[in-house]
């Protein structure tokens, strides 16, 4: 995900969105956790730390990569600038730590 051109560093967020929402779910389905439909990486996270369960990144973190969920495809807007690094960290440690969870 280094130095890549504009668009296809967003589209790269928009997977890594996308990514980390999957594992979040995972973790929420595998604790037996009921959640709404949704696309909002905050909301998810805040539900695993009010059933004790506490990803390797924050709920605030994690809302970073919100905008790619949605306004990535559907709009044109500015979206708030996240490093690519910052990014890759990101999956790496959930992917990481979703795993440990799910095969406890």
């Amino acid at each position: 995900m280094l130095k890549l051109p504009e668009v296809k560093f967003r589209l790269a967020c928009f997977h890594a969105q996308q990514a980390i929402e999957k594992l979040l779910k995972a973790v929420l389905i595998f604790n037996g956790i009921e959640f709404q439909r949704t696309h909002d990486l905050h909301t998810l996270a805040t539900l695993l730390l009010q059933s004790g369960i506490t990803p390797p990144c924050s709920p605030e973190e994690l809302t970073r990569l919100n905008p790619f969920a949605v306004t990535f495809r559907y709009d044109d807007t500015d979206i708030p600038l996240i490093r690519d690094d910052v990014v890759a960290t990101m999956v790496k440690t959930m992917r990481h730590w979703a795993g440990e969870v799910v095969t406890k």
